[in-house]
């Protein structure tokens, strides 16, 4: 064996040391338990290793990694040891640190929170060296993320009781076994390690084992020395471990701005929270500073009003009118069955172009009688160029594959009965259908037996379609096993459902409908991050004063139309308008990322309330939120039609007048917003998706 090599008895991924306040300075490692060649359990060295240092190393790399994804390969045993250089002693260039554990005073934990996202641990040493506070980045890290699903918790961090595993949960469990741990409780949070009595007299009166007094000797001399040392050793070390957090750990020590810890107890955004799991997490993300370093996408020097961009491109009068707001747009009777089938010739072959159907839809939706075949062409489940006998094999072909898929969890009852993680995520499934669109009246009664004795809703009965719903969401979270079940995506198959009338079909088009709402239900919400910043750009663009005021009002993240993006304005608008409302956005006729326009319309029609009533960000919330289901679906797809116009149009002269030259000094216009202008479907980027993620 080489003498000159260390056991790596555990570690974990993804720890982060933070610098400075700036996420760029962040530096990810491994911490990690090593054992040096003949140490005794209290020699062991608790380290924390950058993990660039680590890479230098292939061998060392390749089984650090192996450790992190299965902790018992670093077992005790002689022949299953892992072997790796020696650790880094302190370095204060790389942040590298090493200790013994028997140096160890205490462990300062914060657990991932609202106001705090990254769980952390301080570790406090009897010398009072000052150490890096180490930061979970949990999302990051491969062997928590197993955990997590292996403890029954989804992909989210947090459960349905508000608890959570973390990274630190298990580091602190492997620690165990080589010290003792104490609850300090007159601090929140602290462990004492190893403590002696006078430590726990001091920091956990409950914990101090004391022998019970005997006559003849001298134990209550001990006992009363052990407490008056205890009423000063309380505050010294109390003091000192206060101090030593301050020092060392400034950025653990909760620094949410004062502005969002009230923005999280206005009681609209804990309603939001609570109805959505994804809201918890963005805002706790954001909360961190989502944004902190630009994103050089949004990048762009802005005019102080769109009336001033305009008359410093020197629009002439004909110009002036082709992008004013006045632009004339209508809205038109919907589709009617007979209207659709004129669509086709007799072998049911579209006999006008796509382009002309697509128009048609757009700017007057679909009578319910031609949703049915219609909703199939806007959400490719049949392709625009086939022919009835085709469409009749298609549909053929999706019933049986789909009766496939749900077969392969059916008939496994072993994984059904036995399968935790699974039973779990059913347990979400019926949860959130449950409580979908019970008004309606197909899903209102609960007049059947449950079919499963051993649910926790059995008490309640069963509807056969809400059943249906969940065994499609279950065949769903099996379809696209890695993004799984996430609150929200009951809301979008509902309206499939109840169109389609068929579960094989409903299903298909909801998994055409999720390949562009995928990236709104990420773990790590980069797609809603993505989608509320191009919101944030575009009203800058478009409303320039209406943004300098929600500037004013902290209302620039744009969070109140987190729940509107996120279920495509299922919430704020009657069913029969989110109908029509959805099969306009398929159309993808304007933009494949309209529904922004319609964000942007709503803040148009309001603006001048907003502006003269709204000064704060929780009375820009509660007004927005109060909007729902008053809301005139045809007066905001018009006002969102004149503004998209509007918008493109502006860009093409911006684009006219930098082309000719004489106008260098002209903003650009960043990327995220000429995008909005492109047809094609914004789907997950391999970069954001789940790994093993087979998408739609």
């Amino acid at each position: 064996m080489d003498t000159s090599k260390v056991q790596l008895l555990y570690c974990k991924s993804k720890v982060y040391i933070h610098p400075s306040k700036s996420s760029k300075d962040n530096i990810a490692g491994y911490l990690a338990l090593i054992r040096p060649d003949g140490a005794s359990d209290l020699d062991i060295l608790l380290s924390w290793v950058p993990e660039y240092l680590i890479r230098q190393s292939k061998d060392d790399f390749d089984n650090y990694v192996q450790v992190d994804l299965d902790p018992e390969s670093g077992a005790i045993s002689e022949t299953s040891r892992v072997m790796v250089s020696p650790p880094p002693l302190n370095a204060r260039s790389s942040h590298a640190f090493s200790i013994a554990v028997k140096d160890l005073f205490s462990i300062q934990v914060r657990q991932p929170s609202l106001g705090w996202w990254w769980g952390s641990l301080l570790f406090y040493t009897r010398t009072q060296v000052t150490l890096p506070a180490l930061f979970f980045h949990d999302l990051e890290s491969e062997s928590t993320v197993n955990e997590q699903k292996r403890n029954c918790e989804s992909f989210e961090p947090f459960s349905d009781s508000g608890d959570l595993y973390w990274g630190g949960q298990s580091f602190l469990k492997e620690l165990r076994k080589y010290v003792k741990l104490v609850d300090a409780t007159v601090e929140r949070g602290l462990l004492l390690v190893n403590p002696d009595v006078a430590d726990k007299l001091s920091f956990s009166p409950a914990a101090a084992k004391l022998v019970t007094p005997q006559p003849g000797d001298d134990n209550i001399a001990k006992l009363s020395k052990a407490w008056e040392d205890a009423k000063w050793g309380l505050m010294e070390k109390l003091a000192a471990v206060t101090r030593f957090s301050r020092k060392a750990g400034q950025q653990v020590l909760d620094r949410t701005p004062a502005n969002v810890k009230a923005m999280l107890k206005v009681p609209e955004v804990e309603q939001l929270s609570n109805d959505f799991d994804s809201a918890r997490i963005y805002l706790a993300e954001w909360a961190l500073g989502i944004a902190e370093n630009s994103d050089p996408r949004y990048d762009v020097v802005w005019m102080d009003s769109y009336d001033d961009l305009i008359s410093s491109i020197g629009a002439t009068d004909e110009e002036y009118d082709v992008i004013s707001l006045a632009a004339s747009v209508e809205r038109r009777n919907p589709v009617t069955l007979e209207e659709w089938n004129s669509f086709f010739d007799l072998s049911g072959r579209l006999c006008i172009t796509q382009t002309e159907v697509l128009d048609r839809i757009f700017h007057g939706g679909l009578e319910p009688s031609a949703r049915t075949e219609g909703w199939l062409f806007l959400l490719g489940v049949y392709p625009w160029d086939s022919n009835a006998i085709e469409r009749h094999s298609i549909t053929s072909e999706k019933r049986n594959e789909y009766y496939r898929l749900k077969r392969h969890w059916w008939d496994d009852t072993e994984r059904q009965n036995n399968d935790e993680f699974w039973k779990d995520q059913k347990h979400r499934i019926e949860k959130d259908v449950l409580r979908t669109d019970r008004q309606l009246e197909i899903f209102g009664q609960s007049d059947i037996p449950h079919p499963d004795p051993d649910s926790r809703f059995a008490s309640q009965g069963a509807n056969p379609h809400l059943e249906q719903m969940k065994d499609m969401l279950i065949t769903y979270n099996e379809y696209n096993e890695n993004l799984g079940y996430i609150q929200g995506m009951s809301d979008l198959l509902s309206p499939l459902y109840v169109v389609l009338q068929d579960d094989a079909l409903a299903f298909w088009a909801f998994c055409q409908f999720m390949r562009r709402m995928e990236r709104n239900f990420l773990r790590d919400q980069s797609g809603m991050h993505d989608q509320l910043k191009t919101l944030e750009s575009l009203v800058r663009f478009m409303l320039p004063q209406l943004f300098e005021h929600l500037e004013k009002a902290e209302s620039t993240h744009f969070f109140f139309f987190f729940r509107m993006l996120l279920v495509w304005y299922k919430r704020e608008f009657e069913w029969d308008a989110v109908l029509r409302l959805w099969e306009v956005l398929w159309t993808d006729f304007y933009s494949s990322q309209f529904h922004l326009f319609l964000a942007l319309a709503i803040l148009d029609l309001n603006k001048e309330v907003i502006m003269a009533q709204l000064h704060h960000f929780d009375e820009v919330l509660k007004y927005i939120n109060e909007l729902g289901q008053s809301l005139d679906i045809d007066v905001v797809l018009m006002r969102a039609e004149q503004l998209f116009q509007r918008f493109s149009n502006t860009i093409d002269l911006i684009d006219r007048r930098r082309k000719d030259g004489q106008h260098a000094v002209l903003p650009s216009v960043p990327d995220s917003l000429r995008q909005l202008r492109d047809r094609k479907i914004v789907e997950v980027r391999e970069s954001a998706r789940p790994e093993g993620a087979t998408g739609g």
